[in-house]
């Protein structure tokens, strides 16, 4: 399973290290306490990479830094897992002139397929996270799928609009099969 090339500013690395190992700018920078998308930041430029991370690391904020996949045109998939199983994906899509595909920034989803490779990127992630439910996020690269991150609490607005499946259904049944619960009918 890879990820992009990714540094934690918490790290003892100086800055243009950490700027360096992940392949210069233009670089994602991420607070990890971030949700939907805010707290995310697209650094253009060595110099506004410089900035935004010595901003972040005064605050004592904890964040990544994380190359930039241009190939990827704005776009990721979420996969959701329940129970070990792919049972809903969605290709989000950045508005024009955003890099996030969130839908909380704006992003739009739609049905897709994802490969048997990014299904198992997806039911691994959340099994190594001792997760039953868990929206992975992947995003296709040059390299093949890598994975971004994972989800202990995604929404289901996107995924269930898009989708049609009722989710929520689908990890009610989860939980009620984990707690060996008989619905009565």
């Amino acid at each position: 399973m890879e990820i992009p090339i990714t540094g934690f500013a918490n790290s003892p690395l100086e800055t243009t290290d950490l700027i360096n190992m992940v392949g210069g700018a233009p670089l994602i920078i991420k607070l990890l306490e971030g949700t939907q998308g805010r707290g995310v930041v697209l650094a253009e430029t060595k110099k506004a990479a410089e900035s935004v991370i010595n901003a972040f690391k005064s605050l004592r904020a904890d964040i990544l830094v994380q190359e930039f996949i241009k190939e990827a045109a704005g776009k990721d998939i979420r996969c959701f897992v329940v129970d070990g199983k792919v049972v809903a994906s969605i290709q989000r899509e950045a508005e024009p002139g955003e890099f996030r595909a969130n839908i909380h920034q704006g992003g739009t989803a739609s049905l897709i397929v994802p490969t048997a490779d990014e299904k198992r990127i997806a039911i691994k992630a959340a099994k190594c996270m001792g997760l039953k439910v868990a929206g992975v996020d992947i995003i296709r690269s040059a390299k093949g799928p890598l994975l971004l991150e994972v989800n202990s609490s995604p929404g289901l607005e996107g995924i269930e609009g898009a989708t049609g499946k009722n989710v929520a259904g689908m990890m009610i049944q989860a939980i009620e099969k984990k707690l060996k619960w008989k619905v009565a009918e």
